[in-house]
């Protein structure tokens, strides 16, 4: 599976122009976590999150005696708050990377570029979903994607719980190398597996 099997787009973006008021709008209103950020060419300049909306947004309490003077000011731009630079990643990036790299940098979004033009966003709730998906719907994604390969009365295709099992009615290593790629190209496959249906008897 690749990143743009499972990125929203298109995807939302502001500039650095943006008020980070316009920013926080569009968190609350699309239930974001984050934006990415682009230039005039849709190239990704940086990334705008929730932490970085509320850092110095609110007063502190009077009784706290710390110097209201003190306090920094909070940004009224997205340029002023926001995150740079961005990490993105390509359309092509395989999904498990992208989601090891959401968790090993504790982020929520990954931007998925092409060349450096923003052209989706990939979240952890993006995973989620993926995993969420019943057997009976990524059973007929595989099915669709094998008839196209190899025919349609030449697969027979089973899940649970993600876990695909494919049995093919010609004993050819290389497509049963394909059809494991093309099974787990789905998303909500957690892995596939590929036997020779005689193999079987």
């Amino acid at each position: 599976m690749r990143a743009r099997d499972l990125m929203s787009a298109p995807v939302v973006t502001v500039t650095p122009g943006s008020t980070a008021k316009h920013a926080a709008e569009l968190l609350a209103e699309k239930g974001f976590t984050a934006l990415p950020v682009v230039d005039e060419d849709d190239r990704l300049i940086g990334i705008v999150t929730e932490a970085d909306l509320i850092r110095n947004r609110f007063p502190d309490d009077v009784r706290s005696g710390r110097d209201p003077e003190a306090r920094p000011r909070p940004g009224l731009t997205v340029g002023q708050v926001m995150t740079m630079p961005a990490t993105g990643m390509s359309t092509g990036a395989n999904a498990a990377d992208v989601g090891r790299a959401l968790l090993d940098g504790h982020i929520r979004a990954m931007p998925i570029v092409d060349g450096s033009k923003v052209v989706g966003i990939v979240t952890r709730g993006d995973f989620v979903r993926a995993f969420a998906r019943s057997d009976e719907a990524i059973i007929a994604d595989v099915r669709h994607r094998l008839t196209i390969y190899g025919g349609p009365d030449r697969w027979t295709v089973e899940a649970r719980d993600g876990v695909v099992r494919v049995d093919d009615a010609y004993d050819s290593y290389t497509d049963r190398h394909v059809a494991k790629l093309l099974a787990e190209a789905v998303p909500g496959v957690v892995e596939a597996k590929v036997t020779y249906q005689e193999d079987e008897q």
